[in-house]
């Protein structure tokens, strides 16, 4: 059972349950409300207690996060693998492979999902609470809390210094520049189901990029995404005139020299939402962008 716990302070002497709850312990007034009609999920020195309790100094406020209620869709179990590289009893950090979705989808029924190979490994009844979501191409580091309390705390740290993720790309040719800042605003590319493009009436996308190694005709770059658009990483590489190798929908399909966008969620960093731990996790290159660097630079490259 996950638990949230706050030792009352003398200046909240006399705060209500409800009071600390939003201002203290950021539940969401939803949240709050589902708290308020749960049953026993709310505890004062060990003893159940309702919203309206009144507090006093040197009370142990704690309060349940783990989710009652059902999830709202059923979830298909699939025995996928799903390395976990990091786990407390909040949150969860996956290496997602490529290949695999976060959830399942009508257009690819049977392709593999980050929910459902979770639901084999927890149980049908783990609900899935993704904070940060990857292309089904994409591979790396991917966020999951276990409550939606958690999840609420984390997607508002999501894109700030709190929440902080670095991605590794092998693009077909080079930025101009060795390192810059990518302010252009992205929509739907409106001759396409799936595509997005650069466009005016767009919504806000900044990206930043480093260029780690420069070959003949390609490059390793470090990249960091400020905002979360769909695609923002691959459409903002494109726009400079350097697409990820492989990605078939803004650049060049060629299977030959890799499946899929050569994009990987290289290291995470973020303020733990509960427990204020610092967590800091990287995931190595996979197979298939690790034989690309192989290739085009022997020598070897730092990445």
């Amino acid at each position: 059972m996950a638990l949230v716990t706050r030792l009352i302070p003398p200046e909240e002497d006399g705060a209500t349950v409800r009071h600390i709850l939003r201002a203290r312990l950021r539940f969401s007034s939803h949240a709050v409300s589902r708290l308020a009609h749960g049953g026993q999920c709310i505890f004062v020195n060990g003893f159940p207690v309702h919203t309206p309790h009144v507090l006093r100094a040197g009370d142990v406020l704690a309060v349940e996060t783990e989710d009652r209620r059902p999830p709202r869709a059923a979830v298909t179990p699939g025995n996928w693998p799903l390395p976990v590289v990091w786990e407390d009893e909040h949150l969860l950090v996956v290496n997602k492979p490529a290949g695999m979705t976060a959830h399942a989808s009508n257009f690819l029924p049977d392709t593999p999902t980050v929910a459902g190979a979770l639901a084999w490994s927890r149980g049908a009844d783990f609900i899935f609470h993704p904070v940060n979501r990857l292309d089904k191409g994409t591979t790396g580091l991917m966020t999951v809390a276990k409550s939606g309390y958690v999840h609420d705390l984390l997607r508002r740290r999501l894109h700030t210094e709190s929440f902080r993720r670095e991605y590794r790309a092998i693009c077909i040719g080079c930025p101009p520049a060795d390192r810059g800042r990518v302010d252009a605003p992205i929509g739907r590319d409106e001759t396409s189901v799936v595509a997005r493009m650069v466009r005016l009436d767009g919504s806000p996308a900044v990206s930043h990029y480093q260029v780690l190694s420069r070959g003949d005709g390609f490059s390793l770059l470090a990249l960091r995404p400020e905002t979360g658009r769909t695609h923002q990483l691959r459409v903002h590489m494109a726009s400079l005139g350097c697409p990820l190798a492989g990605d078939w929908l803004y650049g060049t399909e060629d299977p030959g020299l890799i499946p899929r966008p050569a994009l990987h969620s290289w290291s995470l960093r973020l303020e733990h939402p509960v427990t204020g731990e610092r967590v800091e996790v990287a995931a190595p290159l996979p197979e298939d962008m690790e034989r690309l660097l192989q290739e085009w630079f022997p020598e070897g490259t730092a990445v």
